[in-house]
């Protein structure tokens, strides 16, 4: 936000790992209108869920390691909401969406 002089921490802050109050390398992220925030994963191959002043996140999608089959993902870089609200994401080392 323009002219702010302070941020404020929505996801992690409890250092790199694969923990639920961690990250590892994220790559994306898209906050939903009630404050919840989704974060990509990327070194835990998973989609993280952030209820707006949460300490930790939620795995949601993957976490299962990486892989190819459909409960894994394998390197992710964005991820949005489409107009009826389904999370699409995509999975760059699966080439997939």
């Amino acid at each position: 936000m323009e002219g702010a002089t302070q941020g404020v921490v929505v996801a992690g802050d409890q250092g790199e790992g694969n923990g639920l109050t961690q990250l590892s390398f994220h790559q994306g992220v898209v906050v939903h209108q009630l404050g919840t925030a989704y974060v990509t994963d990327y070194w835990n191959h998973r989609i993280t869920r952030w209820p707006k002043e949460a300490t930790q996140g939620s795995v949601i999608v993957g976490g299962n390691d990486d892989g190819e089959q459909s409960n894994q993902l394998y390197y992710l870089y964005g991820l949005s909401f489409d107009r009826h609200g389904n999370l699409c994401v995509v999975d760059y080392g699966n080439h997939r969406v």
